[in-house]
């Protein structure tokens, strides 16, 4: 063996190695979700906030659409109760497996009633989404494990 082979293979070096990639990979990504979660909790907030205030912009989408003004205040009451839960640890992994569904829909409803150009939007936001539900599965499984069963 070479020294530094020898170096490279002793505990306190693994140790340090993987202290390392998990600090750094993992503490990182970690973070960037987070700020991610934050972020998209804004987002939702602020498109919530015009839905249930009426704006005249969230009016003329659904008008275009052909929905009345009570889908408009359901989906803005959907997004609401989502990002506030995308600011809850527990709640987080179940708002964005929910948020996948909402945006799997704004896509399609961008595709076939609205302009096809902006559909890409919430399918990149779905990528995101996917992987705050995938940082979030433990505490999704811990939330789940509360849900009372019936025999």
């Amino acid at each position: 063996m070479t020294e530094s082979t020898v170096a490279h293979n002793t505990p306190a070096a693994t140790l340090g190695a993987s202290a390392g990639t998990r600090a750094g990979g993992r503490g990182r990504g970690a973070v960037a979700l987070t700020v991610a979660r934050v972020v998209l909790a804004l987002f939702f907030g602020f498109s919530a906030f015009a839905k249930l205030i009426a704006h005249e912009t969230a009016i003329e989408s659904f008008d275009r659409m052909g929905w009345n003004q009570a889908a408009m205040y359901t989906i803005g009451g959907l997004e609401l109760a989502g990002a506030i839960a995308l600011l809850i640890p527990i709640l987080a992994g179940v708002a964005a497996i929910a948020f996948c569904g909402l945006m799997a829909g704004a896509s399609i409803v961008q595709l076939t009633l609205l302009d096809r150009v902006n559909a890409i939007m919430p399918a990149l936001l779905i990528v995101l989404l996917v992987l705050i539900a995938k940082e979030r599965r433990d505490r999704t499984v811990e939330l789940l494990a509360r849900v009372p069963r019936r025999a």
